[in-house]
């Protein structure tokens, strides 16, 4: 997958599930600002912010070595010496790249398992939210509602990051997620390549039919009329 003066740092099912992650939140956002019947879309949107937050979490455990948690999630020690700038760079998420992977994923889930028992108090409500009382509802309703500016400020300092990373360091870190490739140069030596094989995306796909079906049967859950 990589030549001589390349090295593949990011796997193919890591990229679609990041600009596909990019993507349901550009559209929940849009269509709950919208309002109206989008509100319809602005749930079918949370479904997949849900799911992909599954596959990731899943994917961090057995997914490509650059994607797993044990891989880059470090300790303050770690963190202290990138930004001291003692740490050779690696492939993959830096160790304070790696808290606001966290805490994306944190987030991110947040505001998707509070929006299954949300209501709009007209004709929109989550697939759960029959399941609890009104009052409970409406409390996570707030709560999903109080989470968005966190998200807001969260996506800023990403954009921040990368912007920073591309005039600073002259490193292309949206162009890494969308080849999968980096220049090797970049990195020490010895620094490995990940695993972005036939075999890993088959199993990718797998894990991604087994969250989409869960989401489904959660979804399922809606009742009738809603």
């Amino acid at each position: 997958m990589s030549d001589s003066r390349t090295l593949r740092i990011w796997d193919l099912p890591t990229r679609i599930f990041h600009w596909l992650l990019v993507a349901c939140v550009i559209g929940a956002f849009v269509t709950i600002k919208v309002g109206g019947l989008w509100l319809e879309y602005h749930m079918l949107f949370g479904y997949g912010v849900l799911g992909l937050v599954l596959f990731r979490i899943l994917w961090g455990f057995v997914g490509g070595s650059h994607a797993r948690f044990a891989r880059f999630v470090r300790g303050p020690r770690a963190i202290l010496a990138y930004l001291r700038g003692t740490m050779p760079r690696s492939p993959g998420h830096n160790p304070l790249g790696a808290l606001s992977v966290l805490a994306m994923l944190l987030l991110l889930g947040y505001q998707a398992v509070t929006g299954l028992f949300a209501n709009d108090d007209i004709f929109t409500e989550g697939p759960l939210a029959s399941r609890v009382s009104k009052d409970l509802s409406d409390q996570l309703t707030r709560l999903h509602k109080l989470d968005e500016w966190p998200i807001l400020i969260l996506v800023g300092l990403h954009i921040a990051a990368i912007a920073w990373y591309r005039l600073a360091k002259k490193q292309k870190l949206t162009k890494a997620m969308i080849t999968g490739d980096a220049p090797a140069s970049d990195f020490a030596a010895g620094a490995d390549p990940v695993r972005d094989t036939a075999a890993t995306r088959l199993f990718a796909l797998v894990i991604a039919a087994i969250v989409a079906a869960v989401v489904y049967g959660i979804v399922s859950l809606r009742p009738a009329g809603f």
